[in-house]
């Protein structure tokens, strides 16, 4: 089956401030990842804050432009387009933000929120007729007809995350990047929010990117699983393989601070020692060896490859210590 996302070596470099008499600095945010997620499943992209997740998701989109590599949209490379023929794509590629907070206008009321991008995209035509779809969209997510009229700031933030969702849903999409979008929520809200995507996924065929730093979280809601490091996809697996072997040890130290209910089941905590590298000037051969615990000499030197487990191919690991 082809996929419906496809990305193959995609670089995104920031110009870091400029000191006098200094070399221009570059921040290293995504730095050569490649991934496919195929129709109606999820991929949770997981790593510590300032990893680039974010950033590649908003690449991804073409909200922010790549550095180089190649976006494929179902088979469409979308990264050779210009701007100007994007507007298609745009209806077909939504995102969810973390902050529904921020990321809804509170000058507008919920129904103009979700019109907008109905307006945008010249769907629906007729007041009445973007207004019986606003209705279904609010029906859709959980939100009673009455939600059109108020404003942001009379929800809840769960509330509002599901008006975040409806916008995003108006269009019509077939892939929506979530960015954290349960990380600012309370863990009760968040289980109605995953809960919500889930069923939608279902009941629409969604694609989803769904990023966050909660591998329960992910743990839950994802197909797959790739974790990210520095900018770099360390590890890639099918959900069942991941959590139950992780082969790289900063996957291991992720799955291993999971905590755990059950007093059968004990688990200690592996402890990584000092934090990541500065992403301007990230480290020469494996980017984890300054705080991997099993380092070798080698590990400084050699940049290991993502390649798939003996045992078992899907499952792609970036560590010199398994080859």
């Amino acid at each position: 089956m082809q996929p419906l996302i496809e990305i193959r070596n995609l670089i995104k470099l920031f110009p870091a401030k400029k000191r006098l008499l200094k070399k221009q600095q570059f921040v290293h945010a995504v730095q050569d990842v490649s991934f496919s997620i195929r129709k109606g499943e999820t991929l949770g992209l997981v790593g510590e804050s300032g990893c680039g997740k974010s950033t590649l998701g908003r690449c991804l989109l073409r909200l922010i432009e790549p550095t180089s590599g190649s976006i494929f949209f179902d088979g469409q490379e979308l990264n050779r387009l210009p701007q100007s023929q994007m507007k298609p794509f745009r209806r077909k590629m939504q995102i969810i933000f973390q902050d529904p907070y921020s990321s809804l206008n509170p000058r507008m009321t919920i129904g103009s929120i979700i019109e907008e991008p109905l307006i945008i995209h010249r769907l629906f035509p007729g007041r009445q007729a973007r207004h019986g779809r606003v209705l279904e969209l609010l029906d859709l997510v959980g939100l009673q007809a009455q939600a059109a009229s108020r404003y942001p700031h009379e929800f809840s933030g769960g509330q509002r995350q599901r008006v975040g969702i409806a916008r995003a849903l108006a269009v019509e999409p077939q892939f929506i990047v979530c960015d954290e979008p349960v990380s600012s929520l309370d863990v009760s809200i968040q289980a109605q929010i995953i809960n919500l995507l889930m069923d939608l996924q279902s009941q629409l065929g969604l694609t989803y990117l769904f990023i966050s730093h909660d591998l329960r979280v992910v743990e839950h809601i994802s197909h797959h699983v790739a974790v990210m490091y520095l900018g770099k996809i360390v590890e890639t697996a099918n959900v069942a393989s991941l959590y139950a072997k992780p082969s790289h040890p900063y996957t291991q130290a992720l799955i291993s601070a999971i905590p755990v209910v059950s007093v059968d089941h004990k688990r200690s905590p592996i402890l990584l020692s000092g934090e990541p590298a500065k992403t301007t000037a990230p480290p020469s051969g494996c980017q984890f060896h300054p705080r991997c615990l099993m380092v070798q000499k080698r590990c400084s030197v050699e940049t290991p490859l993502l390649k798939g487990l003996k045992e078992k191919r899907t499952h792609q690991v970036s560590c010199l210590l398994l080859d």
